[in-house]
Order: C-alpha cells, then sequence, then structure tokens
C-alpha cells in the first residue's frame, strides 16, 4: 500500500467512535482474507495475546468503550513487558559477548626491586632527634643533707 495512501485511511480512522472502529477492523481483515497480495506480517506473542483478548471480549458483546479501556490496560503492560524483555535480551546479549570473547592476560609485570627507604618529598622533614636525657645524679640522701652545720 502507498504511504500516502496508508495516511489518508488512518486520518479517517482516527474521527470515526471505537465502535465504527472494529466494524472497519472486521471489514479490513475480510477483505485480506479475500484479497492480500501477501500475508501480513505476523504479531509478536504480546500482540497475539492482546488481540486473543480483544476478540474474545468482542465475541461476548461487551462494549467498545469497555474494550477500549482494556485494551489501553493491555497494551501499558504490553509495554513493560517488553521493556523487560528487551533488558533480558541485552543482558544474555552481554553475557554471551563476554563468555566468547579470548581472555586478555595482562602484561607480565617485571621482577620487583627490594624494598627501599621512600625518596624524600618536599614536604617531608627530618625525623627529629628526641630531647636529650637529663643527667643521672642520684638523689639526695637523708644522712648528707644536715643543713650545712655539724655538731
Amino acid at each position: 500500500m502507498q504511504d500516502q495512501l496508508r495516511e489518508r485511511i488512518l486520518r479517517k480512522l482516527e474521527t470515526l467512535p471505537d465502535v465504527r472502529g472494529y466494524q472497519v477492523l472486521d471489514f479490513v481483515e475480510f477483505l485480506e482474507s479475500r484479497y492480500a497480495e501477501k500475508t501480513a506480517q505476523s504479531p509478536n506473542v504480546f500482540q497475539r495475546f492482546a488481540e486473543g483478548v480483544e476478540d474474545s471480549l468482542r465475541a461476548g458483546r461487551v462494549s467498545a468503550s469497555t474494550i477500549a479501556e482494556t485494551m489501553g490496560l493491555l497494551n501499558k503492560a504490553m509495554g513493560v513487558l517488553s521493556g523487560v524483555a528487551a533488558a533480558g535480551k541485552s543482558v544474555a546479549t552481554d553475557v554471551m559477548d563476554a563468555a566468547t570473547r579470548p581472555a586478555v592476560r595482562p602484561p607480565a609485570a617485571p621482577p620487583a626491586a627490594p624494598p627501599s627507604a621512600p625518596p624524600p618529598t618536599a614536604t617531608s622533614r627530618p625525623p627529629v632527634p628526641p630531647p636529650p636525657s637529663a643527667p643521672s645524679t642520684p638523689p639526695p640522701s637523708p644522712a648528707n643533707n644536715s643543713g650545712g652545720t655539724s655538731s
């Protein structure tokens, strides 16, 4: 179908209420079954499920507004599930890529040099020596302390 024709049909469909939209869908499916030159693109799992629910509701004579609300909720749920499926597929692809990628070994390290003192830096100061200890003199004994007078 030409793009211009498709756009024109879509513009006309947007003006119709849901009840008439379902009538158009029935007519398009009838035309497809009789005159289709090629097979339609097959829907994915989520679309097949939603279309099955929609067909069941229509067969049960549920109102078009209720079907529209139900399909709106299903479309939101399908969007979430599609996102989850895409994320899972991405993770699986990453895992498979990592598993099939050859292991890269790091280059061999040069032999280690013996440990040495770290080089001085501009902010380091030489160690400060401890203060000199006081001379050790024995404490005065009471016998030597006579007060400077003898008797």
